[in-house]
């Protein structure tokens, strides 16, 4: 089959908006581990706007947000409005005794095309946007077409002439000799040096697929930045992972496992919990899917998050693998 997965840069307006939500949430994790935080951003035009739910013993203060936004945008001239309020009463009802932070549908998801138990073809793209991005530290997108061993792979880089971003693509493929590069395209569009916000509008959790495992794999919808781990379409998505991944490595003859959980709002047991290990389903046991038990079993406490926000969450070396 014929398959296309992209990646985007952590300077990708998108990717900025996840990044500061994300640091934004590990800042009040840091002073108050039981924040319960829901911070939405957007920005374009030299501003940014943040926005959403915060219940926290620590009161983020206006400037250290707006140091938040500098350092990830690196414009000391971006303007900043807030506008942040408290968790409704209504729905911490429900987490306050350890219901789940909202309804929803989470998607777990491991393979054996590669060591990081992911897509190829997602694979492919964030290690390539990575290799290029430690060249050019700037706003860019990859994209890769995996055809059997045949390779088409699109390259868009802020500030990167397109003669050294080619040069740098087909660097990247020498890594893996068992593809042929049928086509390159870099900067197919010409040249440019207008990025970020500057060049285009970004919003918190536009970037589904790119922080879950490429088009290839469904999702069920759920954004995961800047959103603390009560909510499950964060938290459960992790899980799911996790759960995917150990089943993989427990069953050595296992080829690929999907994994589904499902909750509603204010019930601490999911409705359906269940792998599909190599086309067949299976019940899944031994696992705490509460809240509660997710957070402690993955220790999701703590300010870890603004890292899942530039190249992923799955993968990426965290306790969820």
């Amino acid at each position: 089959m014929i398959r296309t997965a992209e990646c985007v840069s952590p300077m990708h307006p998108d990717k900025m908006c996840d990044r500061i939500s994300d640091t934004l949430l590990d800042l009040h994790l840091t002073h108050d581990p039981n924040s319960r935080v829901a911070i939405e951003t957007a920005g374009g035009n030299t501003l940014v706007y943040v926005t959403g739910e915060v219940t926290s013993e620590y009161k983020v203060t206006q400037q250290e947000i707006e140091d938040v936004v500098r350092e990830v945008t690196m414009d000391e001239n971006i303007g900043v409005i807030i506008n942040l309020n408290q968790q409704s009463s209504e729905i911490a009802n429900g987490v306050d005794t350890g219901g789940a932070g909202d309804q929803g549908i989470m998607t777990g998801y491991a393979c054996r095309e590669n060591e990081q138990l992911l897509p190829q073809e997602y694979f492919l793209a964030r290690e390539l946007n990575k290799f290029i991005f430690e060249k050019f530290p700037f706003d860019g997108k990859t994209q890769i077409t995996l055809d059997r061993n045949r390779i088409r792979a699109v390259a868009s880089f802020q500030k990167a002439p397109t003669t050294e971003l080619y040069t740098l693509v087909t660097e990247f493929f020498k890594l893996y000799p068992q593809y042929t590069l049928q086509e390159i395209h870099c900067n197919p569009a010409g040249d440019w040096n207008i990025g970020g916000f500057t060049a285009d509008a970004g919003l918190t959790g536009r970037k589904l697929a790119v922080d879950n495992y490429g088009p290839r794999i469904p999702i069920g919808g759920g954004a995961f930045s800047g959103k603390d781990s009560t909510k499950v379409d964060r938290s459960a998505a992790y899980m799911a992972r996790r759960v995917a991944v150990d089943i993989l490595e427990q069953n050595q003859e296992a080829q690929e496992v999907f994994v589904q959980l499902a909750y509603a709002i204010g019930y601490d047991q999911p409705l359906q919990a269940t792998a599909v290990i190599d086309g067949v389903e299976t019940p899944i046991e031994g696992y705490d899917l509460s809240p509660k038990g997710i957070i402690e079993f993955l220790d999701l406490r703590k300010p870890i998050f603004a890292e899942t926000a530039s190249f992923g969450h799955m993968g990426a070396g965290f306790s969820w693998k």
